[in-house]
């Protein structure tokens, strides 16, 4: 005898499935969410953090900049689109990550590129990372594309363990995404337990592999004073498996600027868990891109940067 579940229990049973699937995508705009016209005056804005960075066994002083741009990107090429009209076009929250610091006698370089589409609903997730590290030691280079539910990664490194690699892994969220995701709409950020793929910069300086890793992300009211800002907001993630803890602090109102973060880790030959943080300065909006003559140099001192005139 077979037994028929009567509709209305097979329809409750579908709406539960997709329901949990729906819960499972946490990276869909919401369909009261679009971009201001902030991002959409033909210009860039910069801001500047004082660092302090976590490595060896030590908390080592530097600068960190945050570029965000929306700009049009092919979606089958995955590179910027320099042409105008193409059907494979769309827009992107772009993010150019840049950190420089000192060790002792010798520093570090590191930049990491972020490209987020700006419709969600059609694109979820990012398209692409780029990530290059550079100390007196050598350079090495990560690359991720997203292709058929997968990642493409791309690793070039000076170091003989790592080598020059092609692999894949799973699409999952990307730390390395968090902030586009902030800048565009916190309500996109993940919460509760979800599987998260760490930075890009943070695996090579680690020297572990990239792969997704089971994390809890939280939101809440910014309620200590190390940040300054207007109503700030304060996103959690916690790595129980890599023992690793990351705050980002941000305006709650719109366009949701990033007030600085704290990232949390073991250091690498102690082991004892030592802060990178990072305290914003100073930001502008501006079309940086045309402002290259020696004169616009004069700009940087708003920002507080390096000035070496």
């Amino acid at each position: 005898m077979i037994y028929r579940f009567p509709f209305c229990i097979l329809a409750l049973i579908s709406i539960l499935f997709l329901s949990c699937q729906g819960q499972k995508n946490n990276a869909q705009l919401p369909p009261s969410v679009a971009l201001s016209d902030y991002w959409y005056q033909g210009k860039a804005e910069i801001s500047t953090y004082e660092l302090t960075q976590n490595r060896y066994n030590d908390q080592h002083p530097g600068e960190a900049v945050l570029v965000f741009v929306t700009e049009d990107f092919l979606t089958d090429e995955q590179v910027k689109n320099d042409r105008g009209q193409n059907p494979n076009s769309t827009k992107v929250m772009k993010t150019n990550f840049i950190k420089r610091f000192t060790t002792g006698l010798y520093d570090y370089s590191i930049m990491t590129s972020v490209f987020t589409a700006v419709d969600q609903s059609r694109f979820p997730g990012s398209f692409k990372v780029t990530m290059s590290s550079q100390d007196w030691c050598g350079q090495s280079f990560m690359q991720l594309n997203k292709s058929a539910g997968q990642y493409k990664v791309q690793l070039r490194s000076y170091f003989e363990s790592e080598g020059d690699e092609n692999t894949s892994i799973p699409v999952q969220i990307l730390e390395d995404e968090l902030f586009n995701l902030i800048r565009m709409s916190p309500d996109l950020l993940p919460k509760g337990q979800v599987q998260m793929i760490p930075p890009s910069s943070y695996c090579r300086l680690k020297h572990i592999d990239m792969k997704a890793y089971p994390t809890e992300a939280a939101m809440m009211s910014y309620q200590d004073t190390l940040f300054e800002g207007k109503e700030l907001m304060s996103y959690h993630v916690k790595y129980a498996d890599l023992n690793r803890r990351l705050q980002i602090v941000f305006e709650k109102a719109s366009p949701h600027k990033i007030a600085g973060w704290i990232e949390e880790y073991p250091s690498a030959f102690d082991n004892q868990l030592r802060k990178t943080i990072a305290i914003k300065k100073a930001d502008v909006f501006s079309p940086y891109w045309k402002k290259n003559h020696r004169s616009d140099s004069t700009a940087r001192k708003k920002l507080d940067l390096h000035d070496f005139d």
